[in-house]
């Protein structure tokens, strides 16, 4: 019990460390006498349990499936480096591979008790840097299949370019004879 007591402390030092960074979180504390550490936890675990019961589970997990990605996608692109970048690239694969699979089962998934609980548990595995969980599924299943199939994809995506550019000509022809 004392060792599961120590390791609390240690995260919850961590975390503190972290919330540091954020002054309007150090205002809060100073001001109600709350440590910053059960304003995230409270605050984290309402939204899990809001989740859980799915009160409003589609809508909370979508959130937290883009603000947290979106915010550090920004953070990575206006940063020197690129390692980031590609991080958060490979994220926005894996989500958008993910949204669609969703909204070709969601008619059946949405009645699995749960769901949008465990849809959160999978977005947090793909973002959070620490499970490496987007590098996993692209490298595993969307790189290869992308690889396998990268000529006929492109093949397809030049004819629907050259259709558009077709239509955009045409309609550009269209508009200009009309205004002469």
């Amino acid at each position: 019990m004392e060792n599961i007591q120590v390791k609390a402390r240690l995260y919850n030092a961590q975390l503190d460390k972290e919330l540091s960074k954020y002054k309007q979180l150090n205002q809060f504390q100073a001001a109600t006498g709350v440590p910053k550490t059960y304003l995230a936890l409270g605050l984290g675990a309402f939204f899990i349990v809001m989740i859980f019961f799915n009160f409003a589970g589609k809508l909370l997990s979508n959130i937290l499936g883009w603000v947290y990605p979106a915010y550090r996608s920004f953070k990575a692109l206006e940063s020197p480096g690129h390692d980031d970048d590609k991080q958060w690239l490979t994220y926005w694969a894996v989500y958008g591979f993910v949204s669609i699979l969703e909204s070709f089962t969601d008619v059946l998934l949405y009645w699995f008790p749960f769901y949008f609980f465990l849809k959160t548990v999978l977005l947090l595995w793909l973002m959070l840097p620490v499970f490496n969980g987007a590098t996993t599924v692209y490298l595993r299943l969307l790189r290869p299949f992308l690889v396998q199939h990268r000529g006929e994809i492109d093949s397809h995506l030049n004819r629907v370019k050259a259709k558009v550019s077709a239509v955009a000509s045409e309609l550009d022809n269209a508009t200009g004879a009309a205004s002469h």
